[in-house]
């Protein structure tokens, strides 16, 4: 997979380019809208991922013109804007995806690893934009978990997660029914210069909990924590 990255900043884009590299994709780098426009209307990128703060042309305008040429090479945006009337404008622009600074490298592969299957498998896939777990089903573009609670008379609520909530909650989901210990969702979530001494993961579990239902995620007692069906 041919990945484009526009972004300006030397920093993140030597950052994003190394980590997809290790991860065995091919990447190139521009720091502005023109050049981002021209060779993403080359069709030699399978993939751009767009910064919205470029010079020359910003990503909304990169955005629109790829668009307007019927050019459909999936974009990825990523914006340090947290407005949701920016998410709306690149999403409704014609975006595939977004993802807010500052990111996780985690989270950014993750979604780049969802684009390379929908590109294998053909575009117009829709059940791989979303992990279920009996009736909890997480969307992976707008991070909105979906379940049935455990009232049984109330509808289907939905309720929407934080950045570290979604990225717990996908691993937990990509996970179903296997223990999960600490070490390993610090480094999944945060990454592994995080102090392991921490109890931010019992935090997060909790807040999980409070959002999805007690019953989703198990503790299994000096080991970690797992994700199961409360209705299997």
């Amino acid at each position: 997979m041919r990945i484009l990255i526009a972004e300006d900043e030397a920093r993140i884009a030597r950052f994003v380019e190394r980590g997809l590299k290790a991860n065995g994709f091919a990447s190139t780098v521009v720091e502005n809208g023109i050049s981002a426009l021209d060779l993403a209307s080359s069709g030699d990128f399978d993939l751009l991922i767009l910064d919205v703060g470029l010079p020359r042309m910003d990503g909304f305008q990169v955005l629109k013109a790829l668009r307007e040429m019927d050019v459909d090479i999936p974009i990825l945006m990523v914006t340090a804007r947290t407005g949701v009337d920016d998410t709306v404008q690149g999403l409704e622009g014609g975006a595939n995806d977004y993802i807010a600074k500052p990111f996780r490298f985690e989270e950014l592969l993750a979604r780049v690893k969802l684009r390379a299957r929908e590109t294998t498998a053909g575009s117009g896939s829709v059940s791989s934009d979303v992990l279920e777990l009996g009736d909890l089903r997480l969307d992976l573009r707008t991070r909105i978990a979906t379940f049935a609670p455990e009232e049984v008379e109330s509808p289907e609520r939905s309720v929407e997660l934080s950045s570290r909530e979604f990225t717990m909650a996908r691993v937990f989901l990509e996970n179903p029914n296997q223990v999960l210990t600490r070490d390993l969702l610090l480094s999944k979530v945060w990454g592994y210069d995080y102090d392991g001494a921490s109890n931010v993961v019992d935090v997060y579990v909790g807040y999980l909990r409070g959002k999805l239902g007690a019953k989703r995620l198990v503790t299994v007692r000096g080991a970690g924590y797992k994700a199961v069906d409360p209705t299997a």
